[in-house]
């Protein structure tokens, strides 16, 4: 069997097979006795009808594709072996020359996994350093005042709404979302909705209706920003909110706090964990992007195709689940077309490609393998947050691959980390 390959652009290899007629007559034998065994036909048992009968039932047309399938299957996987060829997915097969007695021709076209070549990805790491975490007062505060409003107790009134009032309105606008009747409820005066509005809002009462022009934040979308529109506002509840005052008693009513000192201090805790987290990730990405920058190859097509895709979904029902419309309708207000979002997109998954074969190959290169027990520990963790009526839907082979990436990203990240802060 001969097989010449030829390198296209995109990652992709173009494998020409070619197998002697004595060669393929084997296939064609292995075909027709698979084929004997399938057989029935009056007067002969089950795998006992003879080749020449068979081959009459079945056809000659059928009886070489089965013998190709076969060649095409073996053939392909022993160069992919041979070769060390990582392809990614199904080949692409074209049959150039297939009969009986004579030689066999086919070629497959596929989609490899790409040679990276990596720069001094250690030094790189070591030049990339981290920075200080720091919770402020302040934010202490702001988590506080969170906690005290996700607390407070509100009553309705048919006074005139007023700032800091909880309100629930329903309103109308040409430019947002087609002019259908939106509901909202917020806290007035808190920049929770449109500012400009909120100021034309206060005075209502429940049931007052008002219409009126009001002027969009300059960072609207569908190039609204800074300009006016009629809006068309009914004011449906209005409620005074009563916050909690924040002393020993509020912590204690939180959880296992003796004192406001206790909870401020779990607060410290938690923010600065957070933020330390942020941050982790925030160099990572610095490490994987500088690294990523110096390097220059092919990227699979196929790869690239697949994970376009994904984002572009992800992105639709993003839109339809966090901001209520329908794509069409987002495209109207963002302006953009269907193949505007995917061009931007494109660009998105191409980045995310490399930066996975780049952390790939750095992981090869420090013989980084995730351990069996390694992968079931955190398989097992995973699968204890689910009920076992759920766990048993679980796709394991799925959760496996999934979780030995993870396992394997994690530990590429950690040396990458460890280079950056002196340690080999």
């Amino acid at each position: 069997m001969k097989a010449d390959i030829k390198k296209l652009e995109k990652s992709q290899l173009e494998i020409t097979f070619e197998l002697t007629a004595k060669e393929f007559n084997k296939y064609v034998d292995r075909a027709l006795e698979h084929l004997k065994r399938h057989t029935k036909m009056d007067g002969f048992r089950p795998g006992t009808v003879p080749k020449d009968l068979v081959e009459k039932q079945v056809g000659s047309e059928n009886l070489l594709m089965e013998a190709g399938d076969l060649a095409v299957k073996e053939a392909y996987t022993k160069a992919v072996n041979e070769n060390h060829l990582e392809p990614i997915g199904n080949p692409d097969v074209q049959i150039k020359k297939i009969a009986k007695g004579s030689e066999f021709l086919f070629v497959a076209k596929i989609s490899v996994l790409p040679e990276v070549s990596l720069p001094d990805y250690k030094e790189i790491a070591s030049s990339i350093k981290g920075q200080d975490v720091l919770v402020e007062e302040k934010e202490i505060e702001d988590t506080l005042t969170y906690l005290q409003k996700s607390r407070a107790t509100f009553t309705d009134t048919n006074a005139p709404a007023q700032k800091k009032d909880y309100v629930k309105i329903e309103y109308q606008n040409e430019k947002i979302q087609e002019g259908k009747p939106i509901k909202d409820i917020f806290i007035l005066g808190e920049a929770g909705f449109l500012p400009d509005l909120e100021d034309q809002i206060i005075g209502m009462k429940a049931g007052d209706e008002k219409e009126f022009m009001a002027k969009f934040p300059d960072n609207a979308p569908n190039n609204m920003g800074g300009k006016e529109s009629k809006f068309k506002v009914k004011m449906i509840v209005v409620q005074k909110m009563e916050l909690p005052e924040i002393n020993d008693e509020f912590a204690k009513g939180l959880g296992m706090f003796d004192n406001l000192v206790a909870l401020k201090s779990n607060l410290m805790e938690g923010i600065t964990a957070e933020k330390k987290e942020a941050e982790k990730h925030r160099k990572r990405g610095e490490i994987l992007s500088k690294i990523a920058s110096k390097v220059s190859f092919d990227l699979p097509e196929k790869m690239v195709e697949y994970e376009h895709e994904r984002l572009f979904m992800d992105m639709k029902n993003q839109v339809v689940q966090q901001f209520k419309l329908s794509f069409e309708e987002y495209l109207k207000q963002v302006k953009k077309t269907e193949d505007n979002v995917k061009r931007e997109l494109r660009v998105e998954a191409e980045k995310r490609i490399k930066n996975f074969l780049v952390l790939r190959q750095i992981g090869k290169a420090e013989n980084i393998e995730p351990t069996k027990e390694e992968i079931e520990e955190e398989m097992n963790k995973f699968i204890k947050n689910y009920t076992k009526e759920e766990s048993d839907k679980i796709d394991i082979n799925q959760l496996k691959e999934y979780t030995k990436d993870a396992i394997f990203n994690e530990k590429v990240f950690e040396k990458l980390e460890a280079f950056s802060s002196g340690v080999s």
